[in-house]
C-alpha cells in the first residue's frame, strides 16, 4: 500500500505529502538517528552538480520521504511554486539575548518512561532542526542545525493553520467578520457544500460535520481527490475533477450535525482562507504580510505554497525563519503588542487563551492532549494556567506559556508525521523548562 501512495505524492499539497511520505520506508528498520540522518552528513544536494544518488528534486515522488525529508523542509521553494509573505522594506527589530547555558542540563521524565532525559538529549530525540526559547522578552536558548541556519527558512506545516486562524480571529474581534454568520452568506459558492450551513466559528474551531475522509491508508478516501485538485503541477490529460482548493471545497458534502464533534481536517483551513479573502478582498499571504509580517520587525519574508491558480495553501503552506516565528510567539505572549506597537486587540489572544469546547474536543482521540481544546486553529493544553500552541506535523510548534512568560519555537523533521510520537518527550520537556525559568 505504501508504494501505491508514494507514487501519488507529486499530486499532494504539502502537509498531506509530508504525512504520507514520512512513513518509514523500511517498516522493520529503526530510522536513522538525528545525527545519522543530518542532511549535511548524508550529502543531499551537495556538489556542482550533486551526484545522481544525492539529488532531491521534481519530478521524483520521494522528496518528502525520510531521510530526504530532513533536507526538503528547508527547501520547499525549490520544489513547489510559492508566493511571498513580504516583510516589507522596514528595518528588522533586534532580538535581545541572555543565553542560559544551564538549560541543556535540565532533566525531565518522558511520558511512559522511568528514565530521566536532559533537555539537550530531547532535541536530537525529536530531530530538532531549530529551536528558540524566549523568556521575559529575551532569547535564553537557541540552536539551529541540520538543514537550518540563520539565513534559512523551514516548513511550518500546520502552524500555518494557526496563522490563518489568527487572521480570522483578528477580523472577528475588530468587527469585520461575524463568526456566527453562515459560511454561504460570505462565500455563496459554498452554499450547496457541507460548509454552507456551518458557521464561521465552526470552521475556525473545526467542528464542521463533513462527508470527508482523511484515511491515508484508503486509496479511495476523499483526501486523494483533494490532493489531485490542490496539486500545482500539471493535471493528467484525462483529469476532469476540480482544479484548486476553492473548486474542491465546493464538492464537499455534509454528514452529521455541525458543532457536535471536533474533527481535524485541513479543508477547514482552506475554507477559512476563502472566507478571509472574500471578507477582506486580499489573499491570505497578502493579509498575513500586511497585518503581521511587515509589523513584527521580521528579518526575512516568509513564503507559502500555492495551487495551480495561485491560491496560497492556508492549511500548511508557510515556510519562515526561526527568528521570525519567535517574534510571532512573542506577539501572542504579549497579546498583540510587539516592539512597543499594538498590532491587534488583546481580546484576540484572550479568546484563544480561553480555549474551545472541551466536551467537543474530548470526542476526538488525542491521548497526550486529554482535557485540552481547540479554537481559532490553536491548540489548548490541560494546564493549571493557560498554555496554547500552534502545531504542525513532524514536530513544528510555537508553544506559549504566559505564566512562565515563555515562548518556545521549534522546527523539526521527525521521521513520523504524528506529533503523538513526539509529545511524550516534548511536552514534559517544555513543562520542565517552564518550571526552571519561573524559579530563576
Amino acid at each position: 500500500m505504501l508504494t501505491l501512495l508514494q507514487r501519488s505524492l507529486p499530486l499532494l499539497p504539502l502537509t498531506i505529502a509530508m504525512t504520507l511520505s514520512s512513513m518509514p520506508s523500511h517498516a522493520d528498520d529503526t530510522p536513522l538517528t538525528a545525527k545519522q540522518s543530518d542532511p549535511q552528513t548524508l550529502g543531499w544536494m551537495q556538489g556542482f552538480p550533486p551526484p545522481k544518488d544525492k539529488l532531491i528534486m521534481q519530478p521524483s515522488s520521494d522528496f518528502f520521504s525520510f531521510p530526504k525529508l530532513r533536507w526538503t523542509v528547508c527547501h520547499i521553494r525549490e520544489l513547489m511554486p510559492t508566493t511571498d509573505v513580504s516583510r516589507g522594506i522596514g528595518a528588522p527589530s533586534k532580538l535581545s539575548y541572555d543565553l542560559d547555558k544551564n538549560i541543556d542540563a535540565i532533566t525531565f521524565t518522558p511520558t511512559g518512561s522511568k528514565r530521566l532525559m536532559t533537555w539537550k538529549q530531547s532535541l536530537d530525540a525529536n530531530y530538532t532542526d531549530g529551536i528558540m526559547v524566549m523568556h521575559h522578552g529575551k532569547v535564553v536558548y537557541e540552536r539551529q542545525n541540520g538543514c537550518l541556519n540563520e539565513l534559512g527558512k523551514h516548513a511550518a506545516m500546520s502552524m500555518t493553520k494557526s496563522m490563518t486562524g489568527l487572521l480570522a480571529e483578528i477580523l472577528v474581534t475588530e468587527g469585520q467578520l461575524d463568526d456566527s454568520a453562515l459560511v454561504a452568506s460570505i462565500v455563496p459558492e459554498l452554499k450547496n457544500s457541507g460548509f454552507g450551513d456551518a458557521t464561521v466559528r465552526q470552521v475556525m474551531d473545526m467542528t464542521t460535520a463533513l462527508d470527508y475522509s482523511e484515511d491515508y491508508a484508503d486509496p479511495n478516501a476523499d483526501i486523494w481527490k483533494y490532493s489531485e485538485a490542490a496539486s500545482p503541477l500539471p493535471k493528467p490529460k484525462d483529469y476532469n475533477g476540480p482544479d484548486g482548493y476553492f473548486e474542491y471545497l465546493q464538492t464537499v458534502k455534509k454528514k452529521g450535525e455541525h458543532g457536535v464533534e471536533f474533527n481535524y481536517r485541513t479543508i477547514n483551513s482552506d475554507a477559512l482562507g476563502w472566507i478571509i479573502s472574500r471578507t477582506t478582498g486580499k489573499a491570505v499571504n497578502t493579509l498575513l504580510s500586511e497585518r503581521i509580517w511587515q509589523k513584527i520587525g521580521a528579518e526575512q519574508s516568509a513564503y507559502m505554497t500555492v495551487d495551480a491558480k495561485g491560491t496560497p495553501f492556508a492549511g500548511g503552506g508557510l515556510s519562515a525563519g526561526l527568528h521570525d516565528m519567535s517574534r510571532i510567539g512573542s506577539l501572542m505572549l504579549n497579546k498583540g503588542e510587539i516592539n512597543g506597537k499594538r498590532l491587534f486587540p488583546a481580546a484576540v489572544v484572550d479568546h484563544i487563551e480561553a480555549g474551545g469546547d472541551k466536551s467537543v474536543f474530548a470526542k476526538a482521540d488525542y491521548k497526550q492532549l486529554n482535557n485540552g481544546s481547540y479554537t481559532s486553529m490553536w491548540w489548548l493544553f490541560n494546564n493549571p494556567t493557560p498554555v496554547y500552541a500552534a502545531r504542525g506535523v513532524h514536530g513544528q510548534t510555537i508553544y506559549v506559556d504566559p505564566a512562565a512568560d515563555m515562548v518556545i519555537v521549534r522546527f523539526a523533521s521527525y521521521p513520523d508525521a504524528s506529533n503523538s510520537k513526539i509529545d511524550p518527550t516534548s511536552l514534559p520537556a517544555y513543562k520542565a523548562l517552564a518550571n526552571y525559568l519561573i524559579k530563576k
